[in-house]
Parts: structure tokens; sequence; C-alpha cells
């Protein structure tokens, strides 16, 4: 466990946004976090004494310092828990970069986590925003996982109905309403994750750009090493690379309509992407909205709207001048306010603000 004063964040957070924590502490393994429960200068999350937990600062806009304790969490590891006739179970430590952890089980001949190739972020954060891409989501190959309830001190599990999964949405973005309801924000940290990659694997294809890239290479049949490489291609041709230029990745999230919303927007818009879900709903492209509105490569204050995709927000400062919080919000604010005017969708976005 290494304590650390007056950080700098900047490095931290894929956005690239200057901020500082008052107080940070790495977390190398459970021994370090049982050990700061035990530490005499340990606070229970309160108003008074709060706490982050931080991943990756993959999914993160940072409107100002963290007079919070800071808990990076930098769990490391990985392993084969199970394997029967009828799938893998394996286990990665939170603190495990999410992208190295799918090829990783690839190479290891598990496939099933191909489709979520090159999402930033690490394991541990995963589950907190149910990331999916290209047909599926982490509900769909989640086992189990590990915890510390920073209230209580204590280490508990939960399966994936535990979890509450929903779009971009679980039990770790939702404090308790009151005693009976079960939220876990700001409450959990967690320190493994358990998938389960069945047998036979079966491929998903279903969405645009895989079928580009089969009617392109002309294979009908990819294996799961080749959707890999096709997802990484895919995304590295729209999406930038934070270490380059700053991002949190999708800004927003896909809105869903129902089939006679959709039919409206389809009657004044016949071009708008749009997706058919398995309960009925539609799935709008939020990045389609946004672009039909105009704010492709726009940029206000040191904050822009990517060029090749309007649906990632960038940083658009330098050193001398960084992008702030406050500029990436307003940003995102009046892209909201457009789309609204022009369809009559609420845009939500996706990352953490604080």
């Amino acid at each position: 466990m290494l304590v650390e004063n007056n950080v700098a964040l900047q490095p931290m957070n894929t956005f690239g946004i200057a901020a500082r924590a008052q107080r940070l502490v790495r977390l190398r393994s459970v021994d370090d976090l049982l050990g700061l429960m035990a530490s005499p200068d340990w606070r229970q999350p309160s108003a008074e004494h709060p706490v982050f937990v931080l991943g990756g600062g993959s999914n993160l806009v940072l409107t100002g310092d963290l007079k919070a304790v800071v808990l990076k969490v930098e769990i490391a590891g990985r392993r084969l828990v199970e394997e029967t006739d009828k799938g893998w179970l394996v286990e990665a430590g939170g603190g495990e970069g999410w992208h190295d952890f799918v090829h990783w089980t690839l190479e290891q001949g598990w496939p099933g986590l191909e489709n979520m190739a090159l999402i930033p972020g690490t394991v541990g954060a995963a589950p907190v925003q149910n990331i999916g891409a290209y047909g599926v989501e982490l509900q769909d190959r989640f086992h189990s996982l590990d915890a510390m309830d920073l209230e209580t001190g204590r280490m508990f599990s939960l399966d994936a109905a535990q979890c509450g999964f929903g779009y971009r949405d679980s039990v770790f973005k939702h404090a308790p309403s009151d005693e009976r309801s079960f939220g876990l924000k700001g409450r959990a940290l967690i320190t493994r994750v358990r998938f389960w990659l069945p047998k036979p694997w079966k491929p998903v294809l279903g969405y645009l750009d895989l079928e580009r890239k089969m009617d392109e290479t002309g294979i009908r049949q990819p294996d799961a090493r080749q959707i890999f490489d096709w997802v990484v291609a895919i995304r590295r041709a729209k999406l930038p690379d934070p270490a380059v230029i700053g991002n949190a990745g999708s800004f927003f999230k896909n809105p869903t309509v129902t089939p006679e919303q959709c039919a409206d927007i389809i009657a004044r818009d016949p071009k708008v992407v749009h997706y058919p879900m398995d309960d009925g709903s539609i799935k709008l492209a939020a990045g389609w909205l946004i672009d039909a509105c105009g704010w492709k490569g726009k940029t206000m204050g040191h904050a822009g709207v990517y060029d090749k995709q309007a649906l990632v927000l960038v940083n658009r400062g330098d050193d001398e001048h960084p992008c702030t919080g406050g500029e990436v919000m307003t940003l995102a604010k009046a892209i909201q306010t457009s789309v609204y005017e022009r369809f009559g969708i609420r845009l939500e976005p996706e990352p953490v603000v604080i």
C-alpha cells in the first residue's frame, strides 16, 4: 500500500483533465485493502470523509480537485478457475487492464469476450458500467465478483442478479434510497471479477460494422480471434487513442425509444441508424443523432467533438491551456440541447462526472 498526498490526476484519467487528489492510496492486493481498513487513519466514507474508487480513469470527467481519499485499484492477477464440458470460468484482478485481459483469454484458447476488445479501463470498473460493444455486454459473460464494503470493512461476493445490470448500469452506480433498497455507489471496491465463457463458442455478428468486415474479407465464418482483430481495427478507425488525444470513449448512451417514436423519427430522417432490441424497443445510434445536428469536429473552449466519431468528446487543450471538466460538460449540455430540440431525445452521459 502506497499513500501519496497532493497527487496530479491528469495522467490517471484518459480525458487528460487537470485535477489533483488531496490524498491517493494505491492498492495492489487485498491485503493492502485490509491493511487500509485496519489503519487508525481510515475513516468510514461519509459526506465529511468522502472516498472515491479509481480504476483506469477511462469513464471519468473531473470537474475540479478531489478532496476525497482516492483509492487507486491496482490489484493484478489472471487465472482459470475451472473448466468443464460446458465452459471456462476465468478470473482477473480488479486492476487488470480490460483489453489486455480479453487478449489473454483468447491466447489461452478461451473465446467469448472478443466483441469487447479495446474497451479502455480496468476489469474492476467493467461491471460498474456494464460495458459492452458489438452485440455483447459484460452481463452476458459475467459470473460473479468479490468486493470490499468500505463502510463495514467486510468482503462480499455478488452474482449477476445481485449486480442489477442494465444498459450501462449496475447497482454500483446507485446509492440506497432507503433502508430496504440495495445500492452500492461509493461503498464497494471491486477486487476480483469472474467470467463464464460457454462452450460451444458461438460468434456474435449482428452489428453492421462486423457485417461490413465479412463482406470486405469474404470470411463468412470468422473465428474468435478474427472477430477480435476486426473489432480492434474498427475501434481504432473510429475512436481516438487516449494516449494521443484525451477522451473518455463514448460520451453518451445510445437512447432507446418505442417503435412508434422510431417510426416518427424515420419519417423525418430516413437515414437514422437504429437497431431493434429483444424487448421490442429500438436503440438509436447517439453518434448519428449528434452528427445530424452538425456537431462533428466542433470545438467549445478546449473541449471538442471528434471529427471521425461524433459520439466521442475530446481534449483540445495543451499543457499551457489544459481542458477543464467544466468545458467538457458545457459542450455536453449544448449537444444534449441540440439533439432534444431536433429529435425530442434526451441523451444521457456515460461517464461518471465528479
